[in-house]
């Protein structure tokens, strides 16, 4: 008997799989994410952008699922009358600027920083990543699934988009602007390792090749490992870098550290990245360390709920009145461009997704121009000093479950928090719950938008009171867990 073809809703799929839309793409088990899963969100996509002729990019990162996942979005993009632009594994941000160079959609396989068994896919349109409403969008729509197969075999590569991406910066930066800088480059299982390679040495540094490895490593960067902590301060001290750098899974995330082997954090590379170009109107979430209110260096700033899309709909606010020099990044270090950017006579094109490449070279090229060590960078910034960390397995309804209960009760909060961070001044419910203490520090829970993971942030005035709060409130919240447990 032949099979029929046979209707899906995207909100039935995602109630059987739970692959959802996280801050950033939707996110799932490598083992939910099955061709029909792929096949299905990959034509909702099509269906809501009203993709009807022509070529649709599609790349993907080194984790070993990856290709599969993309075999299914090749054959939705094929189903619909359209030609396979295959990347193949190239950073998020290269096929973004690929796409929206060329003024066609793209999809990106990639679970970014997010555990080993998960993966995930990342949609952008012509004009750059989609929006929260077209992720609702996807998620109400209802597609038709073959009878015939669900997955194709990849195209042959389009090798474009690789130079595409690293002209982009060569236009921008000097040439030689680098040399005599030696680098030391953690390339794991970074997308990103054999271009940036490339790049940083023609652009004259010297580039030393660090913890290569095959098997795919979920670098975060927001919550570095100790061992990953630990191991840059030995390099750093074995090879007398100038400066270590690395990316996260897809390279949307930056990761640098200075001469002596200590990573900077996110939104303090942000800052700095921002005040390099130049920047005069400045987008970043909730979440992200204060110094940039009070660094006075950006006539306006905006902040928004925690995940790409946000922090893009409010540079587009921006732009929409008449703002220039509008850039954005996340505490997490991916650094959003939503203007062109003109310094000495260059111009740095738009690109509307999260990069890892341009803060770093930004912060080298700043740290080369000023004759200083990367460390130096930012000590012209307040005395504001962020550090966060995770729970994993963490259930996502308990977490929020927990932060509705505190969130309705400051006494609640005080007993929490009260007897080693002070009482409760104020909250934001923004994203998560964000409370201000009355002695001015800063404690920020929040439920991962990817992972069954609760997220703390914190800020003080120094790094190790910061990273003392997100360590004792997240023990604190593991006690909160196994009451919720027990009862």
């Amino acid at each position: 008997m032949q099979q029929l073809q046979r209707k899906v809703a995207i909100t039935a799929l995602m109630d059987a799989s739970g692959v959802c839309f996280g801050t950033s793409g939707a996110r799932g088990l490598v083992a939910d994410m099955t061709s029909e899963v792929c096949f299905a969100y990959t034509a909702a996509f099509l269906q809501v952008i009203g993709a009807k002729s022509g070529r649709v990019a599609l790349a993907i990162d080194l984790r070993p699922s990856s290709p599969q996942i993309a075999a299914a979005c090749a054959a939705a993009i094929e189903r619909q009358g359209l030609v396979v632009d295959y990347c193949g594994a190239i950073p998020t941000p290269a096929l973004a600027f690929h796409a929206q160079s060329q003024g066609i959609p793209g999809v990106m396989v990639t679970g970014s920083h997010i555990p080993f068994d998960r993966n995930g896919i990342k949609f952008y349109g012509p004009l750059g990543e989609i929006s929260k409403a077209d992720e609702a969008g996807i998620s109400a729509a209802v597609v038709t699934l073959p009878a015939s197969s669900l997955t194709s075999v990849l195209p042959p590569l389009t090798r474009s988009a690789a130079g595409l991406y690293l002209d982009r910066y060569r236009r921008f930066f000097a040439p030689q602007c680098l040399a005599g800088m030696r680098l030391g480059f953690y390339e794991h299982s970074s997308v990103a390792r054999e271009l940036l390679h490339e790049l940083l040495e023609s652009l004259g540094a010297e580039v030393i090749s660090l913890g290569r490895t095959d098997a795919f490593v979920p670098i975060d960067t927001e919550a570095v490992a100790e061992a990953d902590v630990q191991q840059a301060r030995r390099w750093a001290s074995e090879h007398r870098f100038d400066a270590i750098l690395s990316t996260d899974g897809d390279a949307d995330r930056p990761l640098l550290g200075d001469e002596n082997g200590d990573w900077l954090r996110g939104d303090i590379v942000g800052i700095l990245c921002a005040q390099a170009l130049g920047a005069q109107a400045v987008v970043s979430t909730v979440s992200c360390n204060t110094a940039l209110d009070l660094c006075g260096a950006f006539p306006t700033v905006r902040r928004t709920r925690i995940g790409s899309p946000y922090v893009i709909a409010g540079i587009e606010e921006l732009l929409a009145a008449g703002a220039s020099g509008v850039v954005g990044f996340e505490p997490n270090g991916g650094f959003l461009v939503g203007s062109a950017i003109s310094k000495a006579g260059r111009t740095l094109a738009p690109l509307m997704t999260r990069d890892a490449l341009l803060p770093i070279l930004c912060l080298l090229v700043h740290a080369r121009e000023r004759g200083c060590p990367v460390s130096a960078l930012a000590r012209g910034l307040p005395a504001r000093f962020t550090a966060s960390d995770r729970l994993q397995d963490f259930p996502t309804e308990t977490s929020r479950q927990i932060l509705a209960g505190l969130a309705a009760s400051r006494p609640a909060i005080d007993a929490l928090l009260g007897d080693f961070a002070g009482k409760s001044a104020a909250i934001d419910t923004t994203d998560g719950l964000r409370i201000f203490l009355d002695n001015g520090e800063i404690v920020h829970f929040r439920p991962s938008g990817n992972a069954p993971e609760l997220r703390c942030y914190a800020e003080s005035t120094t790094p190790e009171r910061s990273g003392l709060l997100v360590a004792e409130a997240l023990r604190r919240m593991k006690m909160q867990l196994a009451s919720v447990a027990l009862a």
